[in-house]
C-alpha cells in the first residue's frame, strides 16, 4: 500500500485533529509541514488532480486572504490556484491527506480517516 502522506501546519486545530486521529489508531504515515516546505507548481498540479473537490476549495479564503485584497472568483482554475499557492503558501487549505491517486481536504479532521 502506497504512503500516507498529510500536508501539515502544526497551528492549525484541524491540522494537528487529523494526525492526532492517525497516531491513535496506528496509521504509518509521513508529515510534510508545508509551510516551512512549500510545494512547487509540479507538486501543487498533482495534488489537485488527486483531491476530490474543485481547485478553488484547495485555497483558504481567511484573514489572509482579504488581508491581500484578493478576490474569491480569480482562483477557480487550476492554474489560478497554482499560482496562487505557490506564491502564497499560508492560503493553502489544510490538512491535507493524500495516498496514491486520493486525496481529501480533511476539514473536518475525520476526512483523514477515508485514506485508511
Amino acid at each position: 500500500m502506497s504512503t500516507l502522506w498529510i500536508y501539515h501546519n502544526p497551528a492549525c486545530s484541524k491540522s494537528r485533529g487529523a494526525v492526532n486521529l492517525l497516531r491513535e489508531r496506528g496509521a504509518d504515515f509521513e508529515i510534510r509541514e508545508y509551510l516551512g516546505e512549500p510545494l512547487d507548481r509540479a507538486e501543487l498540479a498533482a495534488l489537485l488532480t488527486r483531491l476530490d473537490a474543485a481547485p478553488a476549495e484547495l485555497v483558504r479564503k481567511d484573514s489572509s486572504f482579504e488581508a491581500l485584497g484578493l478576490d474569491a472568483s480569480d482562483y477557480t482554475t487550476t492554474d489560478s490556484v497554482i499560482a496562487l499557492l505557490v506564491a502564497h503558501p499560508k492560503l493553502m487549505q489544510r490538512p491535507i491527506a493524500v495516498r496514491g491517486d486520493r486525496a481529501v481536504i480533511a476539514r473536518p479532521s475525520e476526512r483523514v480517516l477515508e485514506l485508511l
